[in-house]
């Protein structure tokens, strides 16, 4: 999937002199976002710091993790399609932790200011939720400012494209976060989302298809309608699965920019054929079984 990413980029060259990439995935890769006034502070890693003029860099690739917050592989998933591409020397890859020790599941170790993000609920870090221990910051703040570092033209002169993306978990953060963020029309470079086999889609109304519709590229079986079974699931279109109800992030932006941007912005699809078992960490709530009953249904 990486080296499909990587196409979407353009290519170039790169100069000898040119800074040598981080590839590893532990601390002299690391960096931390500074957000909010109180000093807290999310880890990201990066192929080439955020702050240290590069001029090599064309585009830069930003790699969301799963389910389970593991940051370290999916940085060293989006270097190895880099190094594959013979994109390294050009390409910034970065992987956001977005870390949680907000109970359940969720007790990642934590660095002392180091912000936890909620991992259930309304408030799930995958669909812009709230800091578990932070006031006023929501998970999508954190890609924002990844994004505005990003287009500093006195730190990268040359970048051309950003390319937004992640897979399972990773892909519902990415789907919300590409109707919802409120930064890519202030950046002045164009932003890519790639949103790869989620376990469930934001909507735009209440419409779904009908339980035993089948859908290809080709189109699909039956036709969108309002949900026949919404009085014994009465949460189905909540967000993060729909309009109502929208929780963090997306509380402040309207629901006809939610839709104008969903619609109008870069955002690529892609679906494992063989994605149809209810396996690793597939939702089946009754609100994500209105979509479909496996992921390529849903998509």
């Amino acid at each position: 999937m990486v080296r499909f990413l990587l196409a979407l980029l353009p290519c170039a060259g790169w100069a000898a002199d040119s800074l040598q990439p981080c590839v590893t995935a532990n601390a002299s890769c690391m960096e931390k976002i500074m957000l909010g006034s109180e000093g807290k502070y999310s880890f990201v890693y990066r192929s080439y710091p955020l702050s240290q003029p590069n001029a090599a860099i064309e585009r830069a690739l930003v790699v969301i993790h799963g389910a389970g917050r593991n940051a370290d592989s999916y940085f060293l998933s989006g270097v190895a399609g880099a190094l594959i591409a013979n994109a390294i020397h050009n390409t910034i890859v970065i992987s956001p932790r977005i870390a949680s020790a907000s109970g359940g599941t969720c007790r990642d170790k934590l660095a002392e200011g180091e912000i936890s993000w909620t991992c259930s609920g309304g408030q799930d870090w995958r669909g812009g939720g709230r800091a578990h221990n932070a006031k006023g910051l929501y998970s999508f703040d954190l890609v924002d400012e990844i994004l505005r570092k990003l287009a500093r033209r006195e730190v990268f002169p040359n970048l051309k494209v950003i390319v937004v993306t992640g897979h399972s978990a990773g892909g519902q953060f990415t789907n919300r976060y590409a109707a919802a963020n409120r930064v890519e029309k202030s950046l002045g470079i164009p932003v890519k989302y790639v949103v790869s086999n989620p376990s469930t889609y934001l909507y735009l109304d209440g419409t779904r298809l009908p339980g035993d519709a089948t859908c290809s590229a080709k189109g699909c079986t039956g036709e969108f309608r309002e949900y026949n079974d919404r009085r014994n699931c009465t949460t189905y279109n909540q967000w993060r699965n729909g309009l109502d109800k929208k929780a963090g992030y997306a509380e402040k932006v309207s629901n006809e920019d939610l839709r104008r941007n969903l619609v109008n912005r870069d955002v690529t699809y892609l679906l494992g054929e063989l994605d149809t078992l209810p396996l690793f960490g597939f939702d089946n709530t009754c609100p994500a079984m209105a979509q479909g009953p496996n992921r390529l249904a849903r998509g």
